[in-house]
């Protein structure tokens, strides 16, 4: 019996095309909030940073505010949460050029620069707001689509934005706070049990046996 199916080759070296910029449709919201942090003044991010080339290297400060925009903007909020979509969603993949940030440095880059942004969440959102995507449901600011409040949809003056970003930051501290202490510091909490995590161990080869 000849099948007609679209072939699923997990072995083939291209599963998507090889530039990124052709991951995602061009009105994708991930490529607003990319733009929208190229335009903001970041130097008070860099200046926390040696500039001689020295010590041990991190990430680029664009790519991770633009990485916590986005996914707080989504209305994630979870440090490990935010780790996981770095793997498996391509607008994370997009805006961190596919490179894995761990939860534990995601959530000390929000700790380390929480008042700087704060501020800088505050002007992307009225960027946001302007372009109508806060009322269109694209943003989520308290956790749901906009269309679920309508007073905020209607009020958003800067004041009213600012309380949604403390609220936001807040938020995020208390879920990573809580994750900690269910998890532990060392651990996401999605992890296989060690005798599954590679897939060549007899456990798993018999599990794809059966």
């Amino acid at each position: 019996m000849a099948y007609n199916f679209i072939e699923c080759d997990r072995e083939q070296i291209y599963l998507m095309p090889p530039s990124m910029q052709e991951w995602l449709r061009g009105d994708h919201l991930v490529w607003f909030v990319i733009d929208a942090v190229k335009e903001m003044a970041l130097s008070a991010f860099y200046s926390k940073y040696r500039s001689d080339g020295w010590g041990r290297a991190a990430y680029e400060p664009s790519m991770m505010i633009t990485l916590l925009v986005y996914a707080y903007c989504l209305g994630v909020r979870s440090s490990r949460a935010i780790e996981r979509a770095c793997e498996v969603d391509v607008a994370f993949k997009v805006i961190t050029a596919n490179r894995k940030p761990d939860y534990s440095t995601i959530c000390r880059f929000r700790q380390e620069n929480e008042r700087e942004l704060e501020e800088l969440f505050t002007e992307v959102l009225r960027l946001c707001a302007e372009a109508g995507m806060i009322k269109v449901g694209i943003v989520a600011l308290d956790g749901t689509k906009m269309e679920a409040n309508a007073s905020l949809a209607t009020n958003l003056t800067r004041e009213h934005i600012e309380a949604e970003v403390k609220r936001m930051f807040k938020e995020a501290a208390v879920t990573d706070e809580a994750e900690d202490t269910v998890y532990g510091k060392d651990r996401r909490g999605d992890e296989l049990p060690e005798g599954l995590r590679d897939r060549k161990s007899p456990a798993v080869g018999g599990a794809q046996g059966v």
